[in-house]
């Protein structure tokens, strides 16, 4: 039966086939890149020190890359294994009937994790796990360091795209780029051509996508919310930016974006949060 006292989430784990879906697409990115730089066109010209440079960009990105995606998974955001028996009592915390547990404020069932989350945001498709208190920090440097990964691919693969472009008409370079599949059933271009195109078209809507995530989370992070609560206009936990900022990113926030490894605690337990008034934000 387990302990009663122990938060317990449906049996089974979340499907790993979103996560698997995006290693296949970052595979398939990544042998192309490679066919470019090996048989096709190469890398732009660069002198030997911007050859350096950009090399160790590459490796300083892709680094930070697996980092992030490694601390994101391997960080549980749910109830899992949390003591909560007794701690609701009095405290008005909602009751999880699929989970069979008290659940704290700001957490929140997932449908497709089958358990609650601990200050739940939304649910990442693309890796197939919530978004919660212990894996916010890793998941916001995530998207800064895809849309620079991504950006960066799209620039070394531009003299490629650019050769091919050059040479055919204005309506095929359209045709090209807008539908490349329509393209290659038709005939009109190669196996090659078409993932060229493909993988650069990704490139850089995926950069886009990052960047514009990145830009809706940071608003919430400078305004303490969660993606439920903005979305129903609460902003009962919004300290100010200085402490919205240490309570999701921990005392070292202006730093973890550019290291995942570095150690930054985070001040809460994703069960109990401040509020404006236990800050002294709230007038007399």
């Amino acid at each position: 039966m387990g302990e009663p006292w122990v938060a317990r989430g449906a049996e089974g784990a979340p499907t790993r086939l979103p996560l698997v879906l995006t290693a296949l697409w970052a595979v398939a990115v990544v042998l192309e890149l490679a066919y470019v730089m090996v048989l096709g066109p190469g890398p732009p010209p660069l002198g030997p020190l911007a050859r350096a440079l950009q090399l160790a960009l590459a490796a300083y990105q892709l680094l930070n890359l697996l980092g992030n995606v490694g601390l994101f998974l391997r960080s549980d955001p749910s109830i899992r294994g949390v003591m909560l028996a007794g701690r609701g009592l009095g405290q008005g915390w909602a009751y999880c009937y699929q989970c069979q547990s008290q659940v704290p404020p700001r957490s929140g069932h997932c449908s497709a994790c089958r358990v609650c989350i601990l200050r739940r945001d939304h649910h990442c498709r693309l890796l197939g796990r919530c978004v919660g208190f212990h894996n916010y920090r890793p998941f916001l440097c995530l998207l800064l360091h895809a849309a620079g990964v991504l950006l960066h691919v799209s620039v070394l693969l531009s003299p490629a795209l650019s050769a091919l472009l050059r040479a055919h008409s204005a309506v095929y370079t359209v045709a090209l780029l807008l539908l490349p599949w329509l393209m290659l059933l038709t005939g009109k271009v190669s196996l090659a051509q078409f993932a060229l195109a493909f993988v650069v078209d990704t490139c850089v809507a995926g950069a886009l996508l990052c960047g514009a995530g990145l830009l809706f989370h940071g608003m919430l992070l400078l305004r303490g919310q969660t993606t439920w609560e903005w979305a129903r206009g609460q902003h009962s936990y919004d300290l100010g930016t200085s402490h919205n900022l240490q309570a999701a990113l921990g005392p070292r926030w202006a730093l973890v974006w550019f290291w995942p490894f570095l150690a930054s605690p985070l001040p809460g337990d994703g069960i109990t949060f401040q509020t404006p008034a236990d800050v002294g934000l709230v007038a007399s």
